[in-house]
């Protein structure tokens, strides 16, 4: 029975987090990872209880959304609000960090991004992970190559659930 990877396993934790995205221009999705446990996830979003892109419409200023929190940010805020620690953790985000996140990641402690898509890379950004020696890596994730897993998964458990089954009936007939 094949496993997925933990890249691919926290990548698609990730992409399942930014399903929840309420921004109309580009769902993020952010989890946190320490010990290859998930300490935290985020999506981009308003804030608890504000008005949200997909209800009111995006509020653009300079070309940026400003009534949304950055999935980035909204997992770092979550471990700062439950007293989680991030420092030495890893963060595997769907896309690229933009420069404000990328600032937050490296004051939050955060020692390695995995990414899987490129969004407006930024070169000061990458010049700063590379200063404060955060490691940076984009992730190749395949969809199909996980659905595909899940689907075999499936199957096997159901033959194991019918196997049990037949095996358990011809023990009750044979009584």
């Amino acid at each position: 029975m094949e496993r997925i990877d933990w890249k691919q396993y926290f990548i698609a934790t990730s992409f399942l987090l930014s399903s929840r995205s309420t921004c109309t221009r580009l769902a993020v999705g952010a989890t946190i990872v320490r010990d290859k446990r998930i300490i935290a996830g985020g999506y981009n979003g308003s804030i608890a209880g504000g008005e949200h892109c997909i209800d009111k419409g995006c509020y653009v200023v300079d070309g940026h959304c400003v009534r949304t929190i950055h999935a980035e940010m909204n997992a770092i805020l979550q471990c700062a609000k439950f007293g989680v620690p991030t420092e030495g953790a890893e963060i595997y985000v769907t896309h690229f960090p933009c420069l404000p996140c990328t600032k937050s990641i490296i004051q939050a402690g955060i020692r390695k991004i995995y990414y899987a898509e490129d969004y407006r890379n930024n070169l000061f950004a990458l010049e700063l992970l590379k200063e404060a020696g955060v490691s940076v890596e984009k992730v190749d994730f395949d969809w199909k190559h996980l659905t595909n897993v899940i689907a075999e998964r499936q199957r096997e458990i159901e033959n194991k659930h019918r196997e049990s089954a037949r095996s358990s009936s011809t023990d009750s007939s044979s009584k």
